[in-house]
Protein backbone atom coordinates (compact mmCIF):
# COMPACT_ATOMS: atom_id res chain seq x y z
CA UNK A 1 0.00 0.00 0.00
CA UNK A 2 2.78 2.39 0.92
CA UNK A 3 4.11 2.27 -2.73
CA UNK A 4 0.76 2.61 -4.03
CA UNK A 5 0.47 5.55 -2.26
CA UNK A 6 3.76 7.00 -3.42
CA UNK A 7 2.65 6.55 -6.87
CA UNK A 8 -0.72 8.51 -6.21
CA UNK A 9 1.24 11.61 -5.16
CA UNK A 10 3.64 11.65 -7.90
CA UNK A 11 0.65 11.23 -9.96
CA UNK A 12 -1.74 13.94 -8.90
CA UNK A 13 1.39 16.66 -8.54
CA UNK A 14 0.87 17.25 -12.36
CA UNK A 15 -3.27 18.15 -12.32
CA UNK A 16 -2.63 20.37 -9.69
CA UNK A 17 -3.52 23.31 -12.17
CA UNK A 18 -6.86 23.25 -13.54
CA UNK A 19 -6.97 26.59 -15.62
CA UNK A 20 -8.22 29.98 -14.72
CA UNK A 21 -11.39 28.25 -13.00
CA UNK A 22 -10.38 25.95 -9.86
CA UNK A 23 -7.50 24.68 -8.30
CA UNK A 24 -6.58 21.23 -6.62
CA UNK A 25 -5.41 20.82 -3.02
CA UNK A 26 -4.77 17.76 -1.19
CA UNK A 27 -2.20 15.67 0.45
CA UNK A 28 -1.47 11.73 1.42
CA UNK A 29 -0.35 10.07 4.16
CA UNK A 30 0.38 6.72 5.32
CA UNK A 31 1.76 5.11 8.26
CA UNK A 32 2.96 1.84 8.42
CA UNK A 33 4.76 -0.76 11.08
CA UNK A 34 6.44 -4.29 9.92
CA UNK A 35 6.54 -5.91 13.28
CA UNK A 36 9.60 -7.47 14.17
CA UNK A 37 10.96 -9.98 15.16
CA UNK A 38 9.98 -12.13 12.07
CA UNK A 39 9.14 -8.96 10.25
CA UNK A 40 5.80 -11.31 8.72
CA UNK A 41 3.16 -8.78 10.04
CA UNK A 42 2.69 -5.32 7.93
CA UNK A 43 0.24 -2.91 8.88
CA UNK A 44 -0.75 0.49 7.46
CA UNK A 45 -2.80 3.38 8.09
CA UNK A 46 -2.98 5.55 4.41
CA UNK A 47 -5.04 8.40 3.49
CA UNK A 48 -5.42 10.46 0.05
CA UNK A 49 -7.22 13.67 0.14
CA UNK A 50 -8.63 15.62 -2.99
CA UNK A 51 -9.72 18.98 -3.16
CA UNK A 52 -11.09 21.35 -6.03
CA UNK A 53 -11.70 24.91 -4.57
CA UNK A 54 -13.17 27.60 -7.19
CA UNK A 55 -15.70 30.92 -7.06
CA UNK A 56 -18.79 29.12 -6.38
CA UNK A 57 -17.93 25.30 -5.51
CA UNK A 58 -15.43 24.08 -2.91
CA UNK A 59 -15.88 19.79 -3.25
CA UNK A 60 -13.76 16.93 -1.68
CA UNK A 61 -12.92 13.66 -1.63
CA UNK A 62 -10.82 11.25 0.91
CA UNK A 63 -9.63 7.56 -0.10
CA UNK A 64 -8.27 5.58 3.39
CA UNK A 65 -6.78 2.17 3.25
CA UNK A 66 -7.29 1.04 6.57
CA UNK A 67 -7.58 -2.88 5.95
CA UNK A 68 -4.67 -3.90 7.88
CA UNK A 69 -4.91 -1.27 10.39
CA UNK A 70 -2.01 -0.06 13.26
CA UNK A 71 -2.05 -1.53 16.47
CA UNK A 72 -4.86 0.16 19.22
CA UNK A 73 -8.06 0.97 17.27
CA UNK A 74 -11.73 -0.24 18.25
CA UNK A 75 -12.79 -3.72 17.02
CA UNK A 76 -14.75 -2.27 13.72
CA UNK A 77 -12.19 0.34 12.54
CA UNK A 78 -10.54 -1.72 9.69
CA UNK A 79 -11.76 -0.86 6.21
CA UNK A 80 -11.08 0.81 3.52
CA UNK A 81 -12.66 2.80 0.59
CA UNK A 82 -13.95 6.37 0.73
CA UNK A 83 -13.83 8.09 3.84
CA UNK A 84 -15.04 11.55 3.26
CA UNK A 85 -16.88 12.99 -0.22
CA UNK A 86 -18.38 16.34 0.16
CA UNK A 87 -19.89 19.48 -2.02
CA UNK A 88 -20.17 23.19 -1.06
CA UNK A 89 -21.98 25.63 -2.83
CA UNK A 90 -21.46 29.26 -2.20
CA UNK A 91 -22.93 32.34 -3.34
CA UNK A 92 -23.18 35.73 -1.77
CA UNK A 93 -24.01 35.67 2.14
CA UNK A 94 -24.92 31.65 1.46
CA UNK A 95 -23.84 28.16 1.61
CA UNK A 96 -24.86 24.85 0.99
CA UNK A 97 -22.71 21.63 1.63
CA UNK A 98 -23.36 17.89 0.63
CA UNK A 99 -22.28 15.01 1.88
CA UNK A 100 -20.10 13.99 4.76
CA UNK A 101 -18.87 17.97 7.04
CA UNK A 102 -17.09 18.95 10.16
CA UNK A 103 -18.75 21.37 12.46
CA UNK A 104 -18.67 22.78 16.22
CA UNK A 105 -21.62 24.80 18.03
CA UNK A 106 -19.85 27.00 20.66
CA UNK A 107 -17.37 25.28 22.64
CA UNK A 108 -18.98 21.65 21.62
CA UNK A 109 -20.42 20.96 24.68
CA UNK A 110 -23.62 19.77 22.78
CA UNK A 111 -22.19 19.51 19.17
CA UNK A 112 -18.60 18.78 17.59
CA UNK A 113 -17.91 16.79 14.50
CA UNK A 114 -13.82 16.45 14.03
CA UNK A 115 -11.38 14.23 11.96
CA UNK A 116 -8.58 13.10 14.64
CA UNK A 117 -6.31 10.29 12.80
CA UNK A 118 -4.11 9.74 15.46
CA UNK A 119 -6.47 8.85 17.51
CA UNK A 120 -9.17 7.21 14.86
CA UNK A 121 -11.45 9.94 15.20
CA UNK A 122 -13.56 10.36 12.57
CA UNK A 123 -17.05 10.98 14.04
CA UNK A 124 -18.28 13.43 10.86
CA UNK A 125 -22.33 14.07 10.00
CA UNK A 126 -23.03 12.60 6.62
CA UNK A 127 -26.39 15.06 5.32
CA UNK A 128 -26.74 18.34 4.83
CA UNK A 129 -25.31 21.72 6.59
CA UNK A 130 -27.05 25.10 5.33
CA UNK A 131 -25.22 28.37 6.70
CA UNK A 132 -26.40 31.88 6.22
CA UNK A 133 -25.96 35.78 6.97
CA UNK A 134 -28.86 37.11 7.07
CA UNK A 135 -27.82 40.68 8.16
CA UNK A 136 -24.33 41.78 9.18
CA UNK A 137 -23.00 40.30 12.28
CA UNK A 138 -25.74 37.24 12.54
CA UNK A 139 -24.10 33.77 11.50
CA UNK A 140 -26.52 30.76 11.40
CA UNK A 141 -26.29 27.44 10.47
CA UNK A 142 -28.75 24.13 10.29
CA UNK A 143 -27.47 20.50 9.83
CA UNK A 144 -28.90 17.12 9.67
CA UNK A 145 -27.24 13.68 9.12
CA UNK A 146 -26.44 10.32 10.57
CA UNK A 147 -22.61 10.11 11.78
CA UNK A 148 -20.15 8.01 10.69
CA UNK A 149 -18.61 5.52 12.44
CA UNK A 150 -15.73 4.14 10.60
CA UNK A 151 -16.76 2.71 7.52
CA UNK A 152 -20.26 2.58 8.14
CA UNK A 153 -23.17 5.23 9.76
CA UNK A 154 -25.24 4.80 12.82
CA UNK A 155 -28.54 4.41 12.10
CA UNK A 156 -30.09 7.82 14.25
CA UNK A 157 -30.58 11.00 12.39
CA UNK A 158 -29.34 14.23 14.36
CA UNK A 159 -29.66 17.03 13.66
CA UNK A 160 -29.62 20.84 15.09
CA UNK A 161 -29.12 24.40 14.05
CA UNK A 162 -26.66 27.79 15.96
CA UNK A 163 -26.92 31.38 16.13
CA UNK A 164 -24.22 33.78 17.07
CA UNK A 165 -24.77 37.89 17.21
CA UNK A 166 -21.81 40.01 16.97
CA UNK A 167 -23.13 43.19 18.67
CA UNK A 168 -19.84 44.64 18.18
CA UNK A 169 -20.31 44.87 14.02
CA UNK A 170 -23.92 46.50 14.87
CA UNK A 171 -22.17 49.66 16.93
CA UNK A 172 -19.86 51.99 15.94
CA UNK A 173 -18.92 52.43 19.89
CA UNK A 174 -17.95 48.83 20.04
CA UNK A 175 -15.92 49.25 16.92
CA UNK A 176 -13.72 52.24 17.59
CA UNK A 177 -13.06 50.98 21.33
CA UNK A 178 -11.81 47.86 19.82
CA UNK A 179 -14.74 46.10 22.14
CA UNK A 180 -16.09 42.38 20.83
CA UNK A 181 -19.76 41.37 22.39
CA UNK A 182 -21.15 37.62 20.95
CA UNK A 183 -24.00 36.47 21.88
CA UNK A 184 -24.69 32.56 21.03
CA UNK A 185 -27.67 29.59 21.11
CA UNK A 186 -27.72 26.36 19.76
CA UNK A 187 -30.17 23.21 19.72
CA UNK A 188 -29.63 19.86 18.45
CA UNK A 189 -32.02 16.93 18.34
CA UNK A 190 -30.99 12.89 17.80
CA UNK A 191 -34.04 10.63 16.82
CA UNK A 192 -32.99 6.87 18.00
CA UNK A 193 -35.06 3.56 17.09
CA UNK A 194 -36.03 1.81 20.11
CA UNK A 195 -33.47 -1.30 21.01
CA UNK A 196 -33.83 -4.35 23.89
CA UNK A 197 -31.58 -3.67 27.03
CA UNK A 198 -32.25 -5.53 30.01
CA UNK A 199 -29.75 -3.88 32.64
CA UNK A 200 -30.62 -6.06 35.73
CA UNK A 201 -29.20 -9.36 34.97
CA UNK A 202 -31.46 -12.24 35.44
CA UNK A 203 -34.34 -9.66 36.76
CA UNK A 204 -35.37 -9.46 33.03
CA UNK A 205 -37.37 -5.93 32.05
CA UNK A 206 -37.29 -3.86 28.91
CA UNK A 207 -36.04 0.02 29.33
CA UNK A 208 -39.16 2.20 28.07
CA UNK A 209 -36.18 4.42 26.07
CA UNK A 210 -36.66 7.64 24.78
CA UNK A 211 -36.25 8.12 20.82
CA UNK A 212 -36.09 11.51 20.44
CA UNK A 213 -33.35 13.99 22.36
CA UNK A 214 -32.57 17.41 22.79
CA UNK A 215 -29.68 19.66 23.58
CA UNK A 216 -29.78 23.24 23.73
CA UNK A 217 -26.45 25.12 24.82
CA UNK A 218 -26.30 28.93 25.58
CA UNK A 219 -22.93 31.24 25.82
CA UNK A 220 -21.90 34.55 25.87
CA UNK A 221 -18.31 36.21 25.36
CA UNK A 222 -16.84 39.77 25.73
CA UNK A 223 -13.25 40.99 24.77
CA UNK A 224 -11.26 43.96 25.23
CA UNK A 225 -8.63 44.95 25.02
CA UNK A 226 -5.97 42.50 26.89
CA UNK A 227 -9.12 41.08 28.03
CA UNK A 228 -11.49 38.11 27.01
CA UNK A 229 -14.63 36.28 28.86
CA UNK A 230 -16.45 33.27 28.01
CA UNK A 231 -19.31 31.92 29.80
CA UNK A 232 -21.87 28.83 28.45
CA UNK A 233 -24.13 26.76 30.06
CA UNK A 234 -25.76 23.53 28.12
CA UNK A 235 -28.47 21.56 29.22
CA UNK A 236 -29.73 17.89 27.89
CA UNK A 237 -32.67 15.94 28.23
CA UNK A 238 -32.93 12.15 29.34
CA UNK A 239 -30.71 9.75 27.94
CA UNK A 240 -30.44 6.97 29.12
CA UNK A 241 -27.08 4.91 27.99
CA UNK A 242 -24.40 2.88 28.31
CA UNK A 243 -21.80 5.35 29.54
CA UNK A 244 -24.65 6.47 32.32
CA UNK A 245 -25.55 2.88 33.40
CA UNK A 246 -29.45 3.70 31.65
CA UNK A 247 -30.18 5.85 34.19
CA UNK A 248 -33.18 8.57 33.24
CA UNK A 249 -31.40 11.81 34.61
CA UNK A 250 -30.92 14.98 32.61
CA UNK A 251 -27.53 16.47 32.00
CA UNK A 252 -26.01 19.42 32.18
CA UNK A 253 -22.59 21.62 31.42
CA UNK A 254 -21.05 24.92 33.11
CA UNK A 255 -18.63 26.46 31.14
CA UNK A 256 -16.24 29.62 32.12
CA UNK A 257 -13.20 31.39 31.26
CA UNK A 258 -10.95 34.74 31.57
CA UNK A 259 -8.22 35.40 29.80
CA UNK A 260 -5.48 37.97 30.37
CA UNK A 261 -2.33 38.79 27.85
CA UNK A 262 -0.31 41.65 26.73
CA UNK A 263 3.36 41.53 26.08
CA UNK A 264 5.85 39.66 28.35
CA UNK A 265 2.53 37.80 30.69
CA UNK A 266 -0.38 35.97 29.95
CA UNK A 267 -3.02 34.17 32.25
CA UNK A 268 -5.92 32.07 31.71
CA UNK A 269 -8.62 30.76 34.61
CA UNK A 270 -11.13 28.21 33.83
CA UNK A 271 -13.91 26.22 35.32
CA UNK A 272 -15.93 23.57 33.86
CA UNK A 273 -19.44 21.33 35.56
CA UNK A 274 -20.38 18.76 33.47
CA UNK A 275 -23.03 15.82 34.74
CA UNK A 276 -24.30 13.18 32.18
CA UNK A 277 -22.98 14.75 29.20
CA UNK A 278 -22.03 12.36 27.23
CA UNK A 279 -24.08 12.48 23.91
CA UNK A 280 -23.89 9.44 21.38
CA UNK A 281 -25.43 8.68 17.86
CA UNK A 282 -25.77 5.15 19.68
CA UNK A 283 -26.87 4.74 22.91
CA UNK A 284 -25.41 1.47 23.95
CA UNK A 285 -21.77 2.15 22.19
CA UNK A 286 -18.58 2.46 24.86
CA UNK A 287 -15.16 3.62 23.90
CA UNK A 288 -13.88 6.90 21.98
CA UNK A 289 -16.67 6.69 19.11
CA UNK A 290 -20.05 8.18 18.11
CA UNK A 291 -19.68 11.05 19.99
CA UNK A 292 -21.51 14.00 19.16
CA UNK A 293 -20.40 16.47 21.63
CA UNK A 294 -17.25 17.31 23.34
CA UNK A 295 -16.29 17.81 26.49
CA UNK A 296 -12.84 20.37 26.39
CA UNK A 297 -10.00 18.43 29.12
CA UNK A 298 -8.83 21.24 31.44
CA UNK A 299 -5.60 19.76 31.30
CA UNK A 300 -2.52 21.05 29.48
CA UNK A 301 -1.32 18.65 26.56
CA UNK A 302 1.92 17.04 27.45
CA UNK A 303 5.05 16.92 24.84
CA UNK A 304 7.20 15.49 26.25
CA UNK A 305 7.50 11.18 26.87
CA UNK A 306 7.32 10.88 30.67
CA UNK A 307 4.91 13.95 31.94
CA UNK A 308 2.38 11.90 28.93
CA UNK A 309 2.30 8.44 30.79
CA UNK A 310 -0.71 9.63 32.90
CA UNK A 311 -2.99 11.61 30.48
CA UNK A 312 -6.42 12.36 31.77
CA UNK A 313 -9.41 11.66 30.11
CA UNK A 314 -12.58 13.14 30.13
CA UNK A 315 -15.25 11.44 32.59
CA UNK A 316 -18.52 12.90 30.76
CA UNK A 317 -20.39 11.23 33.91
CA UNK A 318 -19.69 14.44 35.78
CA UNK A 319 -17.03 16.27 36.98
CA UNK A 320 -15.56 19.64 38.50
CA UNK A 321 -12.68 20.96 36.61
CA UNK A 322 -10.06 23.61 36.86
CA UNK A 323 -7.60 25.28 35.41
CA UNK A 324 -4.77 28.19 35.25
CA UNK A 325 -1.65 29.22 33.39
CA UNK A 326 0.13 32.01 34.01
CA UNK A 327 3.63 32.86 31.76
CA UNK A 328 5.34 35.40 32.53
CA UNK A 329 8.50 37.03 30.41
CA UNK A 330 11.43 38.10 32.56
CA UNK A 331 12.88 41.31 30.72
CA UNK A 332 16.52 41.62 28.77
CA UNK A 333 18.86 43.02 30.86
CA UNK A 334 17.58 42.32 34.01
CA UNK A 335 18.32 40.23 37.29
CA UNK A 336 15.99 37.44 36.27
CA UNK A 337 16.07 38.12 32.88
CA UNK A 338 19.72 37.98 32.16
CA UNK A 339 21.34 39.01 28.68
CA UNK A 340 18.25 37.59 26.45
CA UNK A 341 15.40 37.39 28.96
CA UNK A 342 13.42 34.15 30.77
CA UNK A 343 10.14 32.83 30.45
CA UNK A 344 8.83 31.00 33.47
CA UNK A 345 5.20 29.39 32.83
CA UNK A 346 2.85 27.91 35.78
CA UNK A 347 0.00 25.47 35.20
CA UNK A 348 -2.37 24.25 37.68
CA UNK A 349 -5.06 21.35 36.84
CA UNK A 350 -7.57 20.18 39.04
CA UNK A 351 -10.54 18.14 38.50
CA UNK A 352 -12.86 15.87 41.14
CA UNK A 353 -16.25 14.56 41.20
CA UNK A 354 -19.53 15.85 42.01
CA UNK A 355 -21.78 15.01 44.30
CA UNK A 356 -24.31 12.75 43.56
CA UNK A 357 -27.32 11.54 45.66
CA UNK A 358 -27.79 8.17 44.29
CA UNK A 359 -30.64 5.69 45.65
CA UNK A 360 -30.36 2.14 45.32
CA UNK A 361 -32.62 1.12 42.75
CA UNK A 362 -33.73 4.53 41.91
CA UNK A 363 -33.55 5.25 37.85
CA UNK A 364 -32.27 9.13 38.37
CA UNK A 365 -30.34 11.18 41.29
CA UNK A 366 -29.67 14.59 42.76
CA UNK A 367 -26.82 16.28 41.91
CA UNK A 368 -27.02 19.86 43.53
CA UNK A 369 -24.96 22.19 41.04
CA UNK A 370 -21.99 23.33 43.14
CA UNK A 371 -21.87 20.53 45.56
CA UNK A 372 -18.29 18.77 45.34
CA UNK A 373 -17.64 15.33 46.01
CA UNK A 374 -14.73 13.79 47.77
CA UNK A 375 -12.80 11.92 45.36
CA UNK A 376 -9.96 13.48 43.37
CA UNK A 377 -9.86 12.45 40.04
CA UNK A 378 -6.78 14.33 38.56
CA UNK A 379 -4.50 16.82 39.33
CA UNK A 380 -0.88 18.40 38.09
CA UNK A 381 1.26 20.87 38.65
CA UNK A 382 3.60 21.44 36.35
CA UNK A 383 6.70 24.51 36.18
CA UNK A 384 8.29 25.24 33.30
CA UNK A 385 11.56 27.19 32.74
CA UNK A 386 12.66 28.40 29.33
CA UNK A 387 16.16 30.08 29.20
CA UNK A 388 18.70 31.27 26.37
CA UNK A 389 22.17 30.31 27.60
CA UNK A 390 23.80 32.06 25.35
CA UNK A 391 24.03 32.46 21.17
CA UNK A 392 23.93 29.04 20.53
CA UNK A 393 22.55 27.18 23.80
CA UNK A 394 18.87 27.38 25.46
CA UNK A 395 18.07 25.33 27.95
CA UNK A 396 14.67 23.94 29.08
CA UNK A 397 13.82 22.91 32.72
CA UNK A 398 10.25 21.81 34.08
CA UNK A 399 8.98 19.93 37.31
CA UNK A 400 5.57 18.39 37.37
CA UNK A 401 3.67 17.40 40.17
CA UNK A 402 0.74 14.78 39.44
CA UNK A 403 -1.88 12.89 41.42
CA UNK A 404 -3.67 10.45 39.06
CA UNK A 405 -6.86 8.33 39.58
CA UNK A 406 -6.80 5.27 37.56
CA UNK A 407 -10.46 3.71 39.78
CA UNK A 408 -12.39 6.51 37.68
CA UNK A 409 -9.78 7.53 34.71
CA UNK A 410 -9.31 3.99 32.78
CA UNK A 411 -11.24 1.82 35.57
CA UNK A 412 -8.71 -0.13 36.79
CA UNK A 413 -8.26 -1.32 40.73
CA UNK A 414 -5.30 0.57 41.46
CA UNK A 415 -4.20 3.02 43.94
CA UNK A 416 -4.02 7.39 43.58
CA UNK A 417 -0.57 7.58 41.61
CA UNK A 418 1.42 10.01 42.55
CA UNK A 419 4.61 11.42 40.85
CA UNK A 420 7.29 14.06 40.46
CA UNK A 421 8.47 14.71 37.01
CA UNK A 422 11.29 16.80 35.86
CA UNK A 423 12.27 17.11 32.50
CA UNK A 424 15.55 18.87 31.30
CA UNK A 425 16.19 20.07 27.38
CA UNK A 426 19.34 21.25 25.74
CA UNK A 427 19.03 23.20 22.59
CA UNK A 428 22.59 23.73 20.96
CA UNK A 429 22.93 25.24 17.42
CA UNK A 430 26.21 24.04 16.33
CA UNK A 431 26.18 26.47 13.18
CA UNK A 432 23.38 27.60 10.63
CA UNK A 433 23.16 23.84 9.71
CA UNK A 434 23.70 21.37 12.14
CA UNK A 435 21.45 21.47 15.54
CA UNK A 436 21.66 19.54 18.22
CA UNK A 437 19.21 19.08 20.82
CA UNK A 438 18.83 16.32 24.13
CA UNK A 439 16.27 15.69 26.42
CA UNK A 440 16.75 13.93 30.05
CA UNK A 441 13.59 13.04 32.29
CA UNK A 442 13.05 11.10 35.09
CA UNK A 443 9.90 10.17 36.59
CA UNK A 444 9.27 9.14 40.46
CA UNK A 445 5.98 7.18 40.91
CA UNK A 446 4.34 6.29 44.25
CA UNK A 447 4.72 2.74 45.14
CA UNK A 448 2.05 0.40 44.03
CA UNK A 449 0.60 -2.21 46.59
CA UNK A 450 -0.82 -5.72 45.77
CA UNK A 451 -4.76 -5.94 45.22
CA UNK A 452 -6.54 -8.00 47.56
CA UNK A 453 -3.72 -10.02 48.51
CA UNK A 454 -2.34 -10.63 44.78
CA UNK A 455 -0.26 -8.80 42.55
CA UNK A 456 -0.57 -8.18 39.14
CA UNK A 457 1.97 -8.65 36.23
CA UNK A 458 4.03 -6.09 36.60
CA UNK A 459 3.81 -5.44 32.98
CA UNK A 460 0.40 -5.29 33.16
CA UNK A 461 -0.46 -2.89 35.67
CA UNK A 462 -1.19 1.24 35.56
CA UNK A 463 1.66 1.89 37.66
CA UNK A 464 4.64 0.42 36.98
CA UNK A 465 6.77 2.57 39.19
CA UNK A 466 9.52 4.81 38.15
CA UNK A 467 10.69 5.78 34.70
CA UNK A 468 13.93 7.16 33.14
CA UNK A 469 14.12 8.94 29.31
CA UNK A 470 16.83 10.38 27.04
CA UNK A 471 16.59 11.37 23.67
CA UNK A 472 19.84 12.65 21.35
CA UNK A 473 18.57 14.53 17.93
CA UNK A 474 20.30 15.98 15.29
CA UNK A 475 18.59 18.57 12.82
CA UNK A 476 20.97 19.27 9.24
CA UNK A 477 19.14 22.13 7.30
CA UNK A 478 17.16 21.61 5.69
CA UNK A 479 16.25 18.49 5.09
CA UNK A 480 17.47 15.79 7.37
CA UNK A 481 16.51 14.50 11.23
CA UNK A 482 18.46 11.74 13.34
CA UNK A 483 17.33 10.98 16.56
CA UNK A 484 17.54 8.07 18.98
CA UNK A 485 15.85 7.31 22.32
CA UNK A 486 15.28 5.15 25.79
CA UNK A 487 12.43 4.85 27.60
CA UNK A 488 13.61 2.63 30.59
CA UNK A 489 11.03 2.01 33.49
CA UNK A 490 13.19 1.75 36.57
CA UNK A 491 10.58 0.48 38.97
CA UNK A 492 8.47 -2.84 38.21
CA UNK A 493 9.32 -4.43 34.73
CA UNK A 494 13.06 -3.03 33.86
CA UNK A 495 12.40 -3.04 30.17
CA UNK A 496 13.71 -0.45 27.70
CA UNK A 497 12.29 1.08 24.68
CA UNK A 498 14.48 2.25 22.21
CA UNK A 499 13.80 4.06 18.83
CA UNK A 500 15.98 5.18 16.07
CA UNK A 501 14.61 7.65 13.97
CA UNK A 502 15.67 9.02 10.60
CA UNK A 503 13.73 11.75 8.61
CA UNK A 504 14.08 13.46 5.56
CA UNK A 505 11.90 16.49 4.11
CA UNK A 506 12.44 17.64 0.41
CA UNK A 507 9.62 20.81 -0.47
CA UNK A 508 6.24 19.14 0.53
CA UNK A 509 7.34 15.75 1.08
CA UNK A 510 8.54 13.86 4.66
CA UNK A 511 9.68 10.60 4.97
CA UNK A 512 10.47 9.35 8.49
CA UNK A 513 12.18 5.80 9.41
CA UNK A 514 12.05 4.08 12.80
CA UNK A 515 13.30 0.90 14.54
CA UNK A 516 12.64 0.09 18.01
CA UNK A 517 9.78 -0.31 20.49
CA UNK A 518 6.95 1.93 21.84
CA UNK A 519 5.36 1.02 25.46
CA UNK A 520 1.82 -0.09 26.27
CA UNK A 521 -0.31 3.30 27.55
CA UNK A 522 -3.10 5.60 26.80
CA UNK A 523 -2.99 8.07 24.19
CA UNK A 524 -4.59 11.04 24.39
CA UNK A 525 -6.28 13.77 22.44
CA UNK A 526 -8.13 16.90 24.49
CA UNK A 527 -9.48 14.18 26.76
CA UNK A 528 -10.29 11.57 24.75
CA UNK A 529 -8.31 8.05 25.13
CA UNK A 530 -7.32 5.12 23.49
CA UNK A 531 -5.31 2.14 25.10
CA UNK A 532 -2.08 0.84 23.00
CA UNK A 533 -0.40 -1.90 23.01
CA UNK A 534 3.29 -2.43 22.97
CA UNK A 535 5.19 -2.61 19.70
CA UNK A 536 8.18 -3.79 18.05
CA UNK A 537 9.50 -3.44 14.94
CA UNK A 538 10.45 -0.83 11.77
CA UNK A 539 8.02 2.49 11.28
CA UNK A 540 8.14 4.16 8.03
CA UNK A 541 5.36 7.27 7.63
CA UNK A 542 5.57 9.87 4.34
CA UNK A 543 3.64 12.84 4.39
CA UNK A 544 2.45 14.41 1.11
CA UNK A 545 0.76 18.24 0.45
CA UNK A 546 0.05 19.88 -2.52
Amino acid sequence: MFFCVICAATCVAAQIKLGDWATLTGGVQTDNLLNAPKFDKFQDNSYIDFNINSKYIFAGLRLEYLQFPLPGYESDFAGYGIGNIFVTGKYKNAELTLGNFYDQFGSGLIFRTYEERSMGIDNSLFGARFKFTPYKGIYFKALGGKQRRYFKYNDSFVWGADVEINIDEWLRTFQQSGAYLMFGASYVGKHEKDEDIFPNGNVVFRLNLPHTLAAADFRARFQKGNISVLAEYAIKSQDPSADNNYVYHKGNAALASFSYSKKGISALVQAKRSDNMSFRSLRSMIGISSFINHLPAFTQQQTYALPSIYPYATQPSGEWAFQGDLSYNFQKKTALGGKYGTLIRLNVSHIREIKKNIEDGETDYAAPFFAMGKELYYQDINLTIDKKINSKFKLAAMYMFQKYNPKVIVNEEENMITSHIFVAEGKFNINRKFTLRSELQYLFASQYLPLDGQQKAADKRINQGDWAFALVELSVAPSFMFAVQDMYNAGATKKHYYMATGAYSFNSHRIQLGFGKTRAGYDCSGGVCRLVPETYGARLSYNYTF
